[in-house]
């Protein structure tokens, strides 16, 4: 079983960034794919951004792309999410996770390890 931990959440004004990490520790060998979602209040968890390692391919919700990046530093087993250009309905918790699969996939229900979440608020 994977530990994931994220971090680097916090305020920011619109049009701001921020940069999510998130650490594994455990069981942290294979190509499973990994995953950032974010899950607003009152709303169900929504996937963000993608990274498939077998595949090299990274893919990104609509809503997110060409303003999120999503990329990992293998030697230190973390993940990170980039993102720019913030919008005040990006506000959420959001979650890294790993797949127990290791093709490209967006469904919640694909990811079995999820991390704590970090909170992510954006003025306007």
């Amino acid at each position: 079983q994977v530990h994931l931990v994220e971090s680097g959440g916090g305020l920011v004004q619109a049009g701001g960034s921020l940069r999510l990490s998130c650490t594994a520790s455990g069981r942290t060998s294979g190509d499973y794919t990994m995953g950032w979602f974010r899950q607003a209040p009152g709303k169900e968890r929504k996937f963000v951004a993608g990274l498939s390692r077998t595949r090299n391919s990274r893919y990104y919700a609509q809503s997110v792309k060409g303003r999120f990046t999503i990329s990992e530093d293998n030697t230190k087993n973390t993940l990170y999410l980039q993102m720019d250009s913030l919008k005040p309905e990006d506000t959420a918790v959001y979650y890294c996770a790993q797949s127990f699969l290791v093709l490209s996939t967006s469904s919640p229900s694909d990811f079995r390890s999820w991390g704590q979440g970090t909170q992510v608020t954006v003025s306007s």
